[in-house]
């Protein structure tokens, strides 16, 4: 079988594009490792037309639904993408042929790269807030990191744990003015400025963190939990067999109808130069559309 189209990711690009090639009844077949993507951590989204408060996951289940039956979904992970006439994209359960691809496969978290990190993985360190704030009920829990993602993690957490730190390398945290502003007034939160986390401690768990700068005296804070929030970098390694063009940092360079120096290559979301880098769900979304309506033209002006 040969596909019009695999849309690899399911984040708010792949999702919108998959709603627009239901519309253009194009065969289509969406592919991702995790349902909804990265967009499914956010527990609160409150800039998103037509929704005064939505958590992520509800937000790209509504996506979902709106795509009708003429597009597959599958949950499976991509190992492999290659171009010959056709695109031949290998998973971990099988392959498929497509005369053109979308990759909307967003971002991966950004490391720390400290000792402690990668050993104290789910024993008390998290690039996840929504999905394990609940496990640290009444503790103490820092947040690395001062962009929106750290600051909805920190208010995120504050819900369950008794104290949550903000730990930031910079002068002044960069989350938007009414996500701080709501940061300053809860009293469980407290900020702590130009102070890089460079180990994280413990024993079966994580115990505390060694900090660059005193706090309180002290170079180590005692913590229960770490959340990580430095932000991400463009899941391009997929692309590394097609010839596909990247940018210095990594993200596919698209034009503005999302495609690719590649015929019947196109890139939707996070993982392009799209948008200027705005990095919200609804250029995401857009981006996504667009990509779904060069994808169709290529087709119907007999492209392939």
């Amino acid at each position: 079988m040969v596909y019009d189209l695999v849309i690899i990711g399911q984040g708010p690009a792949g999702l919108s594009a998959g709603i627009y090639a239901s519309r253009y009844k194009l065969k289509t077949l969406i592919l991702s490792e995790e349902p909804g993507g990265t967009a499914t951590h956010a527990y609160k989204i409150e800039n998103y037309p037509g929704f005064n408060s939505i958590s992520g996951m509800d937000l790209m289940r509504k996506f979902r639904e709106q795509i009708n039956d003429s597009v597959e979904i599958k949950q499976e992970k991509v190992i492999e993408l290659k171009k010959d006439d056709l695109f031949i994209v290998t998973t971990d359960k099988g392959i498929y042929k497509s005369k053109t691809i979308i990759v909307a496969a967003g971002t991966k978290r950004r490391e720390l790269n400290i000792p402690g990190e990668h050993e104290f993985l789910g024993k008390g360190v998290s690039y996840c807030a929504t999905c394990d704030a609940m496990f640290f009920k009444d503790k103490r829990v820092a947040v690395v990191g001062g962009n929106d993602a750290a600051a909805m993690s920190a208010m995120l957490v504050s819900e369950y744990a008794d104290e949550v730190f903000i730990l930031y390398r910079k002068e002044k945290i960069r989350a938007e003015p009414k996500k701080v502003e709501m940061i300053e007034n809860n009293k469980k939160i407290k900020i702590i400025n130009n102070t890089n986390v460079i180990e994280i401690k413990g024993n079966n768990m994580v115990e505390s963190l060694a900090l660059d700068n005193k706090y309180n005296e002290s170079n180590e804070l005692n913590v229960d939990g770490v959340f990580i929030e430095i932000g991400s970098v463009p899941s391009t390694v997929l692309t590394n067999k097609t010839g596909v063009n990247l940018d210095e940092n990594g993200y596919i360079v698209v034009d503005e109808g999302m495609k690719t120096n590649i015929n019947g290559f196109y890139a939707a979301g996070d993982i392009t130069t799209g948008s200027n880098k705005f990095w919200q769900i609804i250029t995401a979304a857009s981006e996504g559309a667009i990509a779904a309506k060069s994808a169709y033209d290529f087709l119907k002006n007999g492209n392939v």
